[in-house]
């Protein structure tokens, strides 16, 4: 239940990245996203510099993989995220978000040879479901009449994203002592964005951050989604997968609508209490089905060698 457990504590901490990003959208998303991590980095620091120190060369032995973790799940993804909710509203974030896991199946499928049988496959289709009833409060024929904008189609960016940061993860972050992984392609994130958000204030002026609910936002945003979610999420898919892991991310909706209902007094409905147990249905078939096939394959070899022995 450990990596269980994570991804749940995940799902929570990335919800409240969709609502605080939403509730402090005035600042422009690459200043937002530059301040998150640059927070993360300076928490970061001295927990994890002695670990870069001691490997450093193993570091720079594997700057392409650093390069693509930093690239994919730090500075691409949270810059995506920050731009789509200027133009779209959380629960839109949270229903295109949900599409990760499935997502990173196919990415996994083709990248990574994984396999998966047909229960779990069954559960990223049923979660997913679950997210789609829970945004479109159960009216799915009416999911076409959504008000998709160009903050919708910047969340495909984050999806693709995410989707590759978890492929990434399976493949490089076991090499790296994790807490001197974080803190690498966090700094990395940091000097890529750098220049981008130099740019963003050369447009639009330099915004003033010092307001107290700007400040509180970011400190939320820099301490738990870039610094403990990353963590446990890195933990995570080193123990499951990057398929298995990623479907938790289709309880975001869930949570994130709860969130909006508690925080900003939205109605939950029945359709949303019928949802989330929808979701929670598909995350528990995707996570323990490989579990229950394989109780059934022991069943049957079990059967087999019985009537060996009768016969």
């Amino acid at each position: 239940m450990y990596p269980y457990v994570l991804m749940i504590l995940v799902v929570f901490m990335y919800a409240g990245n969709l609502l605080i990003g939403k509730a402090i959208n005035d600042l422009p998303p690459l200043t937002i996203t530059f301040f998150r991590l640059l927070i993360a980095f300076t928490v970061l620091l001295p927990i994890g510099y002695r670990s870069v120190l001691k490997h450093k060369s193993l570091f720079l032995e594997n700057k392409k993989p650093v390069l693509a973790l930093s690239l994919s799940g730090i500075a691409l993804f949270n810059t995506f995220i920050y731009g789509s909710l200027q133009f779209t509203s959380s629960s839109n974030a949270a229903i295109l978000e949900s599409a990760i896991p499935a997502v990173t199946v196919i990415f996994s499928i083709y990248l990574l040879k994984e396999k998966i049988n047909q229960i779990q496959s069954a559960g990223v289709l049923l979660s997913l479901f679950g997210s789609i009833w829970v945004i479109v409060d159960g009216r799915l024929f009416q999911i076409t009449h959504l008000q998709w904008n160009i903050g919708d189609l910047i969340m495909i960016g984050a999806i693709l994203s995410w989707a590759l940061y978890s492929i990434f993860v399976k493949l490089y972050m076991f090499r790296f002592p994790p807490y001197g992984a974080v803190l690498v392609i966090t700094g990395v994130g940091v000097l890529l964005l750098l220049p981008a958000v130099v740019v963003e204030w050369l447009i639009l002026g330099v915004p003033s951050i010092f307001s107290r609910e700007y400040v509180a936002g970011l400190l939320y945003l820099g301490v738990f989604p870039s610094f403990i979610a990353l963590i446990f999420y890195n933990r995570a898919v080193e123990l499951l997968s990057a398929s298995k892991a990623s479907i938790f991310l289709n309880l975001l909706p869930v949570v994130t609508m709860l969130g909006a209902g508690l925080w900003l007094g939205e109605q939950i409905t029945r359709m949303h209490v019928i949802g989330a147990a929808i979701v929670m249905v598909g995350v528990l078939l995707t996570t323990q089905g490989g579990r229950l096939r394989g109780k059934k394959d022991l069943t049957e070899q079990t059967s087999n060698v019985e009537r060996k022995t009768q016969n």
